[in-house]
């Protein structure tokens, strides 16, 4: 699952047990550790205020659907099994049928801090109303229902019945309004083109994962792991307006993991950095950067100042004004010597932060480059190295592990492919040693992946665009080992303090502006007459970066230091 238009040539898998043709259930290569000792964090439950809750992950199947005779597009629908004493069902799980086995679903009871006076916080719906049902040879029948809550309550999911009874009111709970947010589509699971509703009238059918509106470390929403479907149009608005998630309420986020737990699980699961075996761009510490030469320029100003090894003298705080920026020295050994990196001295700086109301944490990696080298574009069958565009200075990359606070186990990883990237559930990585995953970084871009192979980035369908070359090499980072925690909000000031580079929000680079034409014309004569004429506007296929390249930003100034990843 990939964003901005990447494109990957992948490996097929077979997920499908061979008698049942079910999915298998997936677990990581090793077992977890005994973590050490904290609060809330890997002990099963979570309480977020007024209710507690639990992760349940072992299901019944309920239905699988056969839609389209296409195994890659049918689905699987389970009922949650072994609920604790107590607690209570909001929805059921789907998912496709050809991937893994590998989800959830929350059950929920009041905790103990309800007061006797409030309306209870999980009510039984009044009645279900009938969404959509479909009838199977092979698999029989599915019947969706949507809970109908009780005034002031919202259910948090749809339920899957066999038969066309109504099911009965203990089957799930809904939660009291106050105690919820509003929650949105993310993947698309199963899409049935046209059949029969409960009405008899035909109308599309298709069915969606959830996940919170409002995502980041501020963020109170957390995902209750159900679905939401309907027989109407989504594609405008991806506000569920039937169903909700669950709302965090308690400020202790009492489940995050505190600072030996964070160094257990960066030693545990930190992966290895693999970089291309033809890479000429390695990274660096900061601090090497620092030392070896780097600049600091002031607009206006035609002399860069060197900077201290820990950035103190470097402007703190702000935004980016466009006032100041970092550059290589003007001496050409110099600048050389600090366009190569240095392997040796790199380290991942690390910021640990919530994510999902505080049921999962994130570790961000980010790794610094020195410099990203020219990308390499391919054109068809034709493969044309640049030798310039591409190119800046200061080359801040980064990948993502979400760890379940519930169990303190891997559950999906965010790789950063220059403004895009995509999340990978665990079951689609690569594991190097125990549950060490892989991590390749593409050759001069530095943009992360989960496989080796080549990405493209532009136009899969006419092979037109910016190619992503990964390959595992002698060339290693291992995260696990080489890693510096710069910043965990979460846990306090005094817990992290975070280095004085961290609190540079301008820009690494200088912005570097091309000649567009002269270089769109380099390009266009490299190629043969049939291709320049037989490609309608190749130049709006192209990648930004032809234009220019504006001075990247440290990690503090992204989107996604206190917000979610894009995808």
């Amino acid at each position: 699952m990939f964003g901005c238009d990447c494109f990957y040539w992948s490996r097929g898998l077979s997920v499908l047990d061979s008698e049942s043709s079910e999915p298998k259930p997936f677990s990581l290569p090793s077992p977890l550790p005994s973590w050490p000792q904290g609060k809330g964090f890997a002990t099963g439950r979570i309480n977020l205020g007024e209710i507690e809750v639990v992760k349940i992950t072992k299901f019944h199947r309920v239905w699988s659907s056969d839609s389209l005779h296409d195994k890659s597009k049918r689905a699987t629908f389970y009922r949650a099994e072994e609920i604790p004493e107590g607690f209570h069902c909001l929805g059921h799980y789907c998912q496709p049928t050809d991937q893994p086995l590998r989800g959830y679903v929350l059950a929920a009871r009041a905790s103990k801090a309800v007061n006797a006076d409030d309306l209870p916080p999980l009510k039984k719906p009044v009645s279900y109303s009938l969404v959509w049902s479909a009838d199977s040879e092979k698999n029989g029948s599915g019947y969706f229902w949507l809970p109908n809550p009780p005034v002031g309550y919202r259910a948090m999911g749809v339920i899957v019945t066999p038969g066309p009874g109504e099911p009965e009111p203990e089957e799930v709970r809904c939660v009291r309004e106050d105690l919820t947010e509003s929650c949105e589509t993310s993947e698309m699971i199963l899409e049935v083109g046209s059949s029969k509703n409960s009405n008899g009238s035909s109308s599309p059918f298709s069915v969606w994962s959830t996940r919170p509106c409002e995502r980041g470390m501020l963020s109170q929403g957390v995902a209750v792991g159900s679905f939401f479907c309907c027989t109407y149009d989504l594609s405008s608005d991806r506000t569920v307006p039937d169903i909700g998630c669950l709302k965090n309420l308690d400020p202790t986020l009492h489940a995050m993991p505190n600072l030996d737990q964070v160094h257990a699980v960066i030693e545990h699961f930190g992966p290895t950095v693999y970089f291309h075996p033809e890479e000429a761009y390695m990274p660096s510490s900061v601090q090497w950067f620092f030392k070896n030469g780097a600049l600091l320029y002031r607009s206006g100003k035609s002399q860069g100042q060197p900077i201290n090894s820990t950035g103190s003298n470097l402007p703190a705080g702000g935004c980016n004004d466009m006032e100041f920026w970092i550059d290589l020295p003007g001496d050409e050994e110099a600048k050389s010597n600090l366009k190569k990196g240095n392997l040796e001295s790199s380290e991942l700086y690390v910021h640990v932060k919530p994510a999902l109301g505080g049921t999962f944490t994130d570790i961000v990696m980010w790794i610094f480059c020195p410099f990203n080298g020219p990308a390499t574009l391919k054109i068809g069958l034709f493969t044309l190295p640049m030798t310039r565009i591409g190119e800046h200075v200061g080359d801040w990359e980064h990948f993502t592990f979400r760890i379940c606070n519930f169990s303190g186990e891997l559950w999906q990883m965010f790789f950063s492919q220059h403004s895009g990237g995509g999340w990978v559930d665990a079951s689609d990585i690569e594991f190097v040693k125990d549950n060490k995953p892989a991590v390749y970084s593409s050759k001069h871009g530095h943009a992360s992946f989960p496989h080796p192979g080549m990405y493209l980035q532009g136009s899969s369908k006419l092979g037109i665009g910016v190619r992503n070359d990964v390959a595992k090499s002698k060339y290693i980072v291992d995260s696990s080992q080489r890693y510096v925690i710069v910043a965990a909000e979460y846990l306090g000031k005094e817990a992290v303090i975070e280095p004085c580079w961290l609190q540079y929000m301008r820009e690494w680079g200088p912005t570097i502006a091309y000649d567009s034409g002269s270089e769109i014309n380099k390009i266009m004569n490299l190629l043969p007459l049939v291709v320049r004429f037989s490609i309608e506007n190749i130049v709006d296929l192209f990648p930004i970066a032809l234009y220019g390249e504006e001075g990247p930003t440290g990690p503090k100034e992204k989107d996604n230091w206190e917000g979610d990843e894009m995808c």
